[in-house]
């Protein structure tokens, strides 16, 4: 009961320093909290927030699948070859099948082939726009470059699927003198020597600010009638939320037969772009998956410098709050020399006087860091929303952290400060020498 009672009467004395002291700790609980739940949520923002500037997973037919299709040096709508080996589109929708079916929010089958537009030699890419999608499991899904070209800049709307509807870029808009609400007629002569056309309702000018511009962008069902190419296209963009690629997922993607049976469960198990891109290649017959390693890459290197950075502003805090509270105590325990040097003379041992003091601290260092742990949050879902544009979701263990690594901190503080209790002689103090 005594101890108690000390404790509680620590609260009304000196209080300037024991406020000093919760407010040091409050501060780096705030930061704390805030930076570390930002670390630990930073990932799928990110990976969110990069996923609006296009599809980072490529799937393409094995005799096609190169490195330079996969960054769009050739094949796509600015090459001049029409595709030689396809896919089948009815097979696309599988896509949605596989383990990390939730973590793929959008995909766009493509068939690129050329015709002549009004006369003129154009890329054109037959497409899903806006496609519902019913999957086996009874669920419906939405799909289509309306969600993968976020960037575009786009006078008009988008086409409905399967009719005579189409998009075209600046580029080719202005070459033909024509814009949204006008008609254009595409002709196409297949390799069968067979000629095919079909007129398109132009709703909508885009600029895509890259050689998307100059071509048209129609329904695949459209495009496959018009080249003589039914259910086929020649490649597939996905958009999927995925976790940087670590060793493990490096290892995989070279060679996924190399990695042990752990490896394996846990590379499978995990959203890494290559488990996804396997996945992918597991339910679409003759596909070979690749993930855009321009995104993938800056999703890892920008991940990392952000995580890094939140980090040490949580160790800077921490070892600020360390020698705050640490400097604090010195100077109580100076002030109460006399307070300690007579409970030393009635009896008191170095301990007990030491545990007295530590369990002060922390009394009042617990309140502090419930303070900061709230406002933390506060902080971090305005970071969120600033950043992000979106809140963050603060884990749990979060707060546990946080908790363990300021208990460990005020403790150091209190033990570099509470060594100088061992130092007083009540003789002397009392005597005041």
């Amino acid at each position: 009961m005594f101890f108690l009672r000390m404790i509680r009467r620590s609260f009304t004395r000196q209080l300037r320093r024991r406020l000093l002291i919760a407010l040091t700790v409050c501060l780096s609980a705030t930061v704390s909290v805030s930076m570390l739940g930002v670390v630990f949520d930073v990932g799928d923002k990110l990976n969110a927030e990069l996923s609006t500037y296009g599809s980072n997973i490529t799937v393409q037919p094995k005799s096609d699948a190169v490195v330079s299709d996969l960054y769009n040096m050739e094949g796509g709508p600015q090459s001049d070859a029409d595709p030689t080996s396809f896919l089948k589109e009815s097979d696309a929708a599988k896509i949605k099948t596989i383990f990390w079916a939730f973590n793929i929010t959008n995909f766009a089958p493509q068939l690129n082939v050329h015709a002549q537009v009004n006369g003129t030699a154009a890329a054109v890419v037959g497409t899903w726009f806006n496609k519902t999608l019913k999957l086996a499991s009874g669920e419906t899904t939405v799909v289509g470059v309306d969600g993968m070209r976020s960037w575009w800049k786009l006078d008009g709307s988008w086409p409905k699927d399967d009719t005579d509807q189409g998009v075209i870029g600046t580029t080719l808009a202005q070459q033909l003198g024509v814009g949204r609400g006008d008609t254009v007629t595409l002709r196409k002569t297949t390799a069968a020597g067979n000629t095919h056309e079909q007129k398109i309702r132009i709703t909508g000018v885009y600029d895509s600010g890259d050689d998307d511009n100059s071509a048209i962008y129609i329904s695949s069902s459209v495009a496959q009638v018009l080249s003589d190419l039914p259910d086929s296209v020649d490649k597939i963009e996905v958009k999927a939320l995925t976790t940087p690629e670590n060793d493990l997922a490096r290892k995989a993607a070279q060679n996924p037969a190399a990695l042990s049976q752990d490896e394996w469960e846990t590379w499978y198990c995990t959203a890494y772009p290559s488990s996804i891109a396997y996945q992918i290649e597991e339910v679409i017959p003759g596909a070979v998956a690749k993930q855009v390693r321009q995104v993938a890459a800056l999703q890892g290197n920008v991940l990392q410098k952000t995580q890094a950075v939140m980090i040490l502003m949580t160790v800077l805090s921490l070892l600020a709050a360390a020698v705050a509270v640490a400097n604090l105590m010195v100077a109580s325990i100076g002030e109460r020399s006399s307070e300690l040097a007579l409970l030393k003379a009635i009896g008191a041992t170095d301990g007990a006087v030491s545990r007295l003091m530590m369990a002060e601290t922390a009394a009042i260092s617990l309140l502090g860091a419930i303070v900061g742990a709230a406002l933390g949050s506060g902080v971090a879902q305005i970071i969120g929303q600033v950043v992000f544009g979106s809140g963050i979701t603060m884990r749990p263990m979060v707060f546990v952290l946080v908790f363990v690594l300021l208990a460990l901190t005020v403790l150091l503080a209190s033990a570099s400060s509470i060594r100088s209790i061992l130092s007083l002689k009540p003789a002397e103090v009392l005597h005041g020498r």
